[in-house]
């Protein structure tokens, strides 16, 4: 794996252990991990028609990406709800 500069004097500066846990890390941590579980809990689903084209289109898509079209279909919306999905330019 290559480190940037910066990531480089930082993974040096843990080695040299200059670095201290926060208090409550563990409570922290704790509450972290279960958002990241309920975020990735599918628990609904979901029908839609689309187009042939666009379906072939997601799938190789996803076999670029080495997902399930379904996965990719799930992560374009989930990004696109949170205002994280940016249009490109042409």
């Amino acid at each position: 794996m290559r480190l940037t500069k910066e990531e480089k004097e930082i993974l040096e500066s843990v080695e040299r252990g200059e670095w201290e846990r926060v208090s409550g890390f563990e409570r922290e941590t704790a509450e972290i991990r279960q958002a990241a579980a309920a975020t990735l809990r599918k628990d609904k689903r979901v029908n839609i028609r689309m187009t042939e084209r666009d379906l072939t289109q997601l799938q190789k898509a996803a076999v670029r990406e080495g997902l399930p079209y379904q996965t990719l279909i799930s992560s374009i919306l989930h990004k696109y709800v949170n205002g994280r999905l940016a249009e490109e330019d042409r």
